[in-house]
């Protein structure tokens, strides 16, 4: 057995020693030559400290529209406050980089603990992040932002590099004897979509077109355009998502279509996952989004607690991993519980 932990909370002129406390399984234990008041000094120091720690609380803010993606990344942020013991309010802003400049300054007015949030716009949040720093509140980029974390003064960055992921696409897709390749963007202005398609360009290295769709927010219109597009160029063999849920709705459209064009995602859903397993996309790549909600949240509470930060100065890398046919269902359960 090992020995137990000492009480590392003792009030000068208690009469305690560190061989009188210690604490066992989160109680606090006194030595049998220990009476009454100084047991009751030391427990309440113990409640104080839990009590403090539960009034913790962090802003995780994304540009997530409600779609499945997010929707993993939040709960890897709930789940993290839960773990912790601490509060973590949750907030997206439907891509609009305007109101999540808002809600983070709103996040550093209630004085929270921490900020998680991405950076698909750095231009229209640099003055947020300034606000931020100004009032000593220390934050975390996720997802996008890998870029710009250092130069706004976040502790780390936890995502992907997306030039690395698009490339690995490209080059994946180039592999299976594709040679031309429709990227579908579904939002606009978002740097880490545009990095996506411009490694993607380079790995497929055969002719590559990109289409703007209306996005998550708008599935039906979104599909109709894909539809349209591959009615109107057969040409195109190759089709890379950047979403899985406008994977799903290419795999709509290029059935509506006629086209027998193979379609490769970025991210995982359920849907993808059973897409794959059939033989109805090549791959998806995985950059782990739960890992994005959860970290930052755990990499906050460290700082807080201890001082602690991660990273060196490099971003935390969350991926690219590839899911194919060979190792789909191993993940397939999990993507149903809404984790992966």
């Amino acid at each position: 057995m090992s020995e137990p932990e000492e009480l590392d909370i003792l009030e000068e002129g208690n009469g305690l020693t560190r061989r009188d406390v210690f604490v066992k399984g989160g109680l606090v234990v006194a030595g049998a030559s220990v009476l009454g008041g100084p047991v009751a000094a030391a427990s309440a120091a113990v409640k104080r400290s839990d009590q403090a720690l539960k009034r913790l609380k962090y802003a995780v803010i994304t540009h997530g529209a409600g779609d499945t993606f997010w929707a993993v990344a939040h709960k890897g942020a709930s789940a993290a406050g839960k773990d912790l013991g601490v509060g973590v309010q949750y907030s997206e802003s439907r891509n609009d980089a305007t109101k999540q400049a808002q809600l983070i300054n709103a996040a550093v007015a209630q004085k929270v603990n921490g900020i998680a949030t991405s950076v698909p716009n750095p231009d229209a949040m640099k003055d947020a992040f300034g606000r931020a720093k100004k009032a000593g509140i220390p934050f975390i980029t996720l997802n996008s932002g890998l870029d710009v974390f250092k130069k706004f003064g976040a502790i780390t960055h936890v995502g992907q590099t997306e030039t690395i992921a698009g490339n690995g696409a490209g080059a994946k897709l180039k592999a299976s004897g594709l040679k031309h390749l429709l990227v579908i963007v579904h939002e606009q202005g978002n740097v880490g979509l545009e990095q996506r398609y411009a490694g993607a360009k380079a790995g497929f290295g055969g002719t590559v077109e990109r289409l703007q769709v209306k996005g998550v927010t708008d599935i039906a219109t979104s599909t109709n355009q894909i539809r349209t597009k591959l009615k109107v160029d057969k040409a195109v063999d190759a089709i890379l998502t950047l979403n899985p849920d406008i994977a799903a709705a290419a795999l709509t459209a290029a059935q509506g279509a006629g086209s027998k064009a193979k379609i490769a995602t970025f991210d995982l859903s359920s849907a993808v996952i059973t897409a794959i397993t059939a033989g109805k996309m090549l791959f998806a790549i995985d950059q782990q989004q739960y890992l994005q909600g959860y970290l930052p949240v755990v990499f906050l509470y460290l700082f807080n607690t201890n001082l602690n930060t991660v990273g060196g100065g490099q971003p935390v890398l969350t991926g690219p991993g590839f899911v194919d046919k060979s190792n789909a269902a191993k993940v397939a359960a999990l993507a149903k519980k809404g984790t992966r």
